[in-house]
């Protein structure tokens, strides 16, 4: 009798898995790449350029790219590093991006919550207020705050928080409306548990997928606007580099000297693109039904 062996099935490669999961996407993968860079070269950025981009260089000013050895992108009007100011001006945009959007997040979703669950008043008065909130546009109430009270950077976050927090509030209020009537919350009432339990713990889980999302967009925007700002001279200090004030700085050198303003831009561009592309691939994961792609 012949014995006939099957041959055992052989396991997927690592590289097959991978390809094969949710993260061989594009939109993960590049804005994994992009965000994942800045926020490596940003947090190492005080061993990499430890002078914190502010040695000034006369000798070297206004030094093309990859002219000099130690200037691969270049100088500015002050012999500047470029490359050492951008690393250490992306600290700037991320912590005013993140602060803002989390501290937005935080008061938006509660408010939210407690609007959309015990409705009545409370809820009429907030929406109205956030109506009301929404249609003052962010820059002009920028440009008159902090001509009152001067620039900062500190002063850029709060402002943020306090223009931002309406669209959390909303996006949120609109989960717990159609979320209060679920069975699951039902039940939980039916078994006596207090409403701010069943707020934090059955409700609020089942409304951070858009969350998660608009908070991912919000840090990008909120770079965008970081760097508005500071173009116009009402945002960080002159002192410290940041991405919007090296845009302004290099813009009297846009027709001599292009890499002091186009440099700093690529920064922005590739930053807040790595940022939408995660925020997008976040949708798809998280509301199915919505995909893309």
């Amino acid at each position: 009798m012949t014995d006939q062996t099957q041959p055992r099935p052989q396991s997927p490669s690592i590289a097959t898995r991978f390809l094969n999961s949710r993260y061989a996407n594009f939109e993960f993968m590049a804005g994994a790449i992009l965000t994942g860079t800045l926020v490596v070269l940003v947090a190492l950025s005080g061993v990499i350029f430890p002078d914190g981009g502010s040695k000034i260089d006369l000798l070297a000013r206004l030094t093309g790219p990859f002219q000099a050895s130690g200037h691969p992108l270049g100088t500015d009007a002050l012999g500047r590093d470029i490359l050492e100011r951008i690393v250490h001006g992306g600290r700037v945009s991320l912590l005013v991006g993140v602060l803002s959007a989390l501290g937005a997040v935080v008061i938006g979703t509660i408010i939210g919550l407690f609007a959309g669950y015990y409705r009545g008043f409370l809820d009429t008065f907030i929406m109205r207020f956030a109506d009301i909130q929404l249609a003052l546009p962010f820059i002009l109430l920028a440009i008159t705050v902090i001509a009152i009270v001067g620039p900062g950077t500190d002063r850029i976050i709060v402002l943020m928080i306090i223009s931002q927090w309406v669209q959390y509030a909303r996006l949120v209020r609109g989960s717990v409306l159609s979320l209060r009537e679920r069975e699951f919350v039902q039940a939980a009432r039916s078994y006596g548990l207090h409403n701010v339990k069943i707020i934090f713990s059955h409700i609020l889980p089942n409304a951070m997928g858009p969350l998660i999302i608009l908070l991912t967009l919000n840090v990008a925007n909120n770079i965008l606007l970081e760097s508005s700002l500071t173009f116009l001279g009402l945002g960080a200090d002159p002192q410290t580099p940041s991405w919007g004030g090296m845009l302004s700085e290099g813009r009297s050198y846009i027709q001599t000297a292009w890499w002091v303003t186009v440099f700093p831009g690529v920064a922005i561009m590739l930053t807040v693109l790595g940022l939408n592309l995660l925020g997008d691939w976040l949708r798809d994961e998280l509301d199915p039904l919505g995909q893309t792609r």
